[in-house]
């Protein structure tokens, strides 16, 4: 049986521990806050891109050629972009991006094609280069942060390997934003945009927007003229859709890891609560057979004596 002290010893470790992660808990709560506030915020900004693309494709009577929009016969390499975090102690939150980003690299060969990866965050570029995985891009450093410079060198870089025929579709998988308690590893196809949400049917349901006011079902009915004509207009807005749609996967998931660690923290607490109680019982057990220990003694000595 372990000594008095050695169980005194123990609490202060799991006490200093519980300190520590109800501080994380507390502080992933606070930037969860503002997390939230800057996903709400570009939603708006995000719904109008799309729908001024969709709007100016429409327009522009039928696909035009514009290289980010010609769709490969035949695709052979599929770049997948795994978006994960710099740091750790955020429960599963990396190990399912990581555990599905290699799901979909398996399955694309075994559909005969090549996954080319490239990862965000030092917790993807490490799994990554353990499983032996060539890594064709990797962004670290931002990812508790993202800002839109960052989601604009990630796009400009997928755009410019589509374009160059590095890849033929790219693939982001990333957690999505529910809740602090729930995250969905979530794929999005970003290139070519006939498979993404802005000119295909990708549009999932729980983006769909409300019913149309009266003033949108008009615009949207309405016959609009452009300047600049309509295929000059959506080559401008092309790239800033894909920058835009890698900003809110980078925010997603931004959110989720603050979401996942906060609950982790707290899970962390509250089991280094219930070890406590664990070891104060110990103690009391230890300290009352010391004094059992020490009656018995002093009766055997006077018993001895006597």
């Amino acid at each position: 049986m372990a000594s008095q002290k050695d169980v005194k010893t123990r609490i202060a470790s799991i006490k200093n521990i519980n300190k520590i992660t109800r501080a994380m808990e507390m502080v992933a709560a606070a930037r969860l806050r503002r997390a939230e506030e800057r996903i709400e915020k570009l939603r708006p900004y995000a719904q109008g891109i799309r729908k001024m693309t969709r709007q100016a494709a429409e327009n522009a009577g039928g696909i035009p050629q514009h290289p980010v929009l010609i769709e490969r016969e035949q695709e052979k390499r599929v770049g997948v972009v795994l978006i994960t975090g710099d740091r750790g102690l955020a429960g599963a939150f990396n190990t399912n991006i990581i555990r599905d980003g290699m799901r979909l690299g398996k399955e694309l060969r075994e559909e005969g094609k090549e996954p080319v990866f490239s990862a965000v965050g030092r917790k993807g570029v490490g799994a990554l280069t353990f499983r032996k995985q060539e890594i064709s891009g990797s962004y670290t450093g931002f990812t508790d942060r993202p800002a839109f410079a960052n989601a604009r060198e990630i796009g400009e870089e997928l755009t410019a390997r589509y374009v160059d025929g590095e890849v033929d579709r790219v693939e982001l998988v990333y957690n999505r934003y529910v809740s602090p308690l729930t995250q969905h590893v979530w794929r999005q196809a970003l290139l070519p945009l006939q498979q993404a949400d802005v000119i295909g049917e990708g549009v999932a349901e729980e983006e769909e927007e409300g019913e149309e006011s009266e003033i949108e079902k008009a615009h949207r009915h309405s016959s609009w003229e452009y300047e600049p004509e309509a295929e000059e207009l959506l080559a401008q807005l092309i790239p800033e859709y894909v920058n835009i749609s890698v900003y809110r996967a980078l925010l997603e998931s931004a959110a989720s890891e603050l979401g996942a660690r906060m609950t982790a923290m707290r899970n962390a607490a509250e089991n280094a609560e219930a070890i406590m109680d664990d070891l104060t019982l110990e103690m009391n057990r230890v300290r009352q057979a010391e004094i059992t220990q020490e009656i018995l003694e002093v009766v055997a000595g006077a018993e001895a004596l006597g």
